[in-house]
């Protein structure tokens, strides 16, 4: 029999609640929420462990425990639009196991090509790196001293699923450029200071881009291990652009090179 939840007030619906607004919680627990049909099937797909499947019958229909491998909840319409970030949804939630995100953890082969983001905070910066990280097929994404947990609702939102599909790890700078030293990664810096026009350096051995925020660009430690700083030249009255713009072009740039397109 499947169960049926239709009360507010049951605990398996407060800890999504928790799941959903307080980082502590996942990473206590070792769980999060992701929401609708491709983001969950993204997460399998992933090699993401589901734990739980909530659907509301009204929106989604029916399923079985057998299509998800994983325990599955009828919940009512006044639960899901209680638990439901985006309201279009259809009908659909898991509770999901979180993976390792260690850097040891990458196992990365030959002549990498890595994405490394220095404490991006906003989500939406966050997902659209995923994407574009995705669209590239990069050997891995790494966060340098993140400000949120990247199984925040928003990040999962924003990167339509993205955050599954590619190979992401986290740690502070310094461990990061280590990791990348031991490996014999490149590090190429996005700055203005001491820079080269990014299409004039040599992407095609083990790489890494690393990119700052918009507002203060990246810390000095990077900058003092980087092998060369690159640069976007521009025609504008300013001097930057959206993150994840400059790391698009970066990133494609280095594929072009590696005979992609």
């Amino acid at each position: 029999m499947i169960k049926t939840i239709s009360s507010l007030q049951n605990p398996l619906v407060k800890q999504v609640v928790q799941l959903l607004e307080k980082s502590r919680e996942r990473r206590k627990s070792g769980l999060f929420v992701a929401e609708g049909k491709r983001e969950i099937d993204l997460a399998r797909k992933g090699g993401y462990s589901i734990n739980t499947v909530l659907i509301c019958p009204e929106i989604y229909g029916e399923i079985s425990s057998e299509e998800f491998f994983a325990e599955v909840i009828r919940i009512s319409s006044e639960v899901y639009q209680k638990l439901a970030y985006r309201k279009t949804t259809e009908g659909i939630l898991a509770i999901v196991e979180a993976k390792d995100l260690e850097l040891e953890a990458l196992g990365l082969g030959e002549n990498p090509l890595v994405l490394v983001a220095e404490a991006p905070e906003k989500p939406g910066n966050i997902g659209a790196l995923l994407r574009t990280a995705d669209a590239a097929n990069l050997d891995a994404v790494i966060i340098a001293s993140p400000r949120t947990d990247l199984y925040n609702p928003n990040i999962i939102r924003s990167s339509v699923g993205c955050v599954f599909t590619n190979r992401i790890a986290t740690g502070s700078t310094d461990e990061i450029i280590s990791f990348l030293k031991t490996k014999n990664i490149s590090i190429f810096c996005a700055a203005l200071q001491a820079s080269k026009p990014y299409h004039g350096c040599d992407y095609t051995g083990g790489s890494a881009i690393v990119v700052g925020t918009e507002a203060d660009g990246l810390s000095a430690e990077w900058l003092e291990n980087s092998d060369q700083n690159i640069i976007i030249p521009m025609q504008g009255e300013i001097d930057s652009m959206n993150v994840s713009v400059a790391a698009g072009i970066l990133i494609f740039e280095a594929k072009r090179q590696r005979g992609f397109g």
